[in-house]
């Protein structure tokens, strides 16, 4: 029989403090060897200390208590590991997120103070498109997967497309974070209806176009330039605001050297002038 190690030794060899370890106790993830039911002291075993370094280990990575239990439980090495890799997924996934969130917070502090808009006049044209109501956090992951479905299909029906590939997105999907989002690439001759994409008349209107440089996961700090400059010359109409892809994954895999051309519609007092 192993000897008895107060819960006090037990902390100093397995580096989980006393308030730890029984916070483990109530919740089931790690319970003494035996109580006293007099003085209700915690006991536990040499034989516990590798499984109390496992969750350290586990907990110290943020994994959840039930899915460190989970790992505990199994006797599958397999399944095991996939519980372990599912965790460690999950945390690149947040790490890359993170990341990504710094250096949209780096190009904030840097921007220039000064950028370049310019009014234009588009006409409307026909193109291959994939239209659908989208959930704003949903919007970056269903552009890249509609816009590569819209290219494969205008490749495998041997449209010519007459112009850079582009989007039409609601008002509401920032407002109250659901609206309707359009693909488009312009195209010469006629689209047939394959899944997705359809046929559209891409409609003319009258924009204020200004080009984002790098990725789009911060494109929200050249909209804010182009929405302060409509707003300040009170030009700015409804309808749904414009993009243009001049350069983006189908161009290059790094994100920092897309071009974005981003068109805001506007009443154009000079248009006739």
């Amino acid at each position: 029989m192993s000897q008895a190690l107060t819960v006090g030794d037990f902390s100093r060899m397995t580096h989980l403090s006393v308030k730890t370890l029984r916070h483990y106790h109530q919740v089931g993830l790690l319970e003494p060897d035996r109580v006293d039911p007099d003085t209700g002291y915690r006991y536990y075993t040499a034989e516990q200390v590798p499984t109390a370094q496992v969750i350290r280990r586990l907990r110290d990575l943020e994994m959840p208590i039930p899915d460190v239990r989970a790992v505990l439980n199994t006797t599958d090495a397999t399944a095991r590991g996939a519980l372990i890799a599912t965790h460690l997924d999950r945390l690149e996934l947040e790490l890359a997120q993170t990341r990504s969130a710094v250096e949209s917070l780096r190009n904030l502090l840097r921007r220039p103070a000064e950028a370049s808009i310019e009014h234009r006049t588009v006409p409307r044209c026909p193109a291959a498109a994939i239209t659908a109501d989208v959930e704003r956090g949903d919007l970056l992951p269903w552009w890249e997967g509609a816009l590569a479905e819209l290219h494969a299909a205008v490749r495998a029906q041997n449209l010519d497309p007459t112009g850079p590939s582009g989007g039409l997105y609601s008002s509401e999907i920032f407002q109250v974070d659901r609206g309707q989002a359009t693909v488009f690439v312009p195209v010469q001759g006629p689209v047939r209806a394959i899944g997705r994409v359809g046929s559209l008349v891409v409609p003319g209107a009258e924009l204020a176009v200004i080009t984002h440089h790098g990725p789009l996961a911060d494109v929200d700090l050249t909209y804010g330039v182009l929405g302060a400059y409509t707003a300040r010359h009170e030009i700015s109409v409804a309808g749904p605001l414009r993009e243009y892809y001049l350069r983006d994954a189908r161009h290059s895999p790094d994100p920092a050297e897309w071009a974005t051309e981003i068109g805001w519609p506007i009443f154009r007092a000079d248009h006739d002038r």
